[in-house]
């Protein structure tokens, strides 16, 4: 059973001096089989034609799809590495809150696939992506 509370503080606290705290990413839920961050859009996550740029997205994608199988793991005995991610980008965006939600499609042994959906604030989806990732013994 997940401990909502200290496992977002966990979460949040490794994030201090990596590229998630730049781009201004939070853990802000989390449950038995999901995993929800967010980060708030301005022009340091801009492309030059000032959208959000796919690459911060797919950040973003990295840091809640990954996390979510660090959580359903013994990190004592196993690694996680991503081994793939895509995306389909639907809608484009300035600024604002952007959310990222991800839930297992499969929870395997050895692989996990995880798809995040990313949304603003009016529940609209900006991205849809998939990351696969590999469980690796130490």
């Amino acid at each position: 059973m997940i401990d909502e509370k200290s496992t977002l503080d966990r979460l949040n606290e490794m994030c201090s001096e990596t590229l998630m705290e730049h781009l201004g990413i939070k853990y802000t839920d989390v449950g038995e089989d999901y995993l929800v961050a967010e980060m708030e859009v301005s022009s340091i996550h801009w492309q030059p034609m000032k959208i959000l740029h796919g690459g911060a997205i797919l950040a973003l994608v990295e840091s809640v799809g990954s996390t979510l199988s660090v959580i359903h793991i013994d990190m004592e005995k196993y690694d996680v590495k991503g081994m793939e991610i895509n995306a389909n980008h639907i809608r484009s965006m300035r600024k604002g809150k952007i959310f990222a939600k991800a839930q297992f499609i499969h929870k395997g042994r050895m692989t996990h696939i995880v798809e995040v959906k990313v949304t603003n604030e009016q529940e609209k989806l900006i991205s849809v992506c998939r990351i696969s990732n590999v469980i690796i013994k130490k």
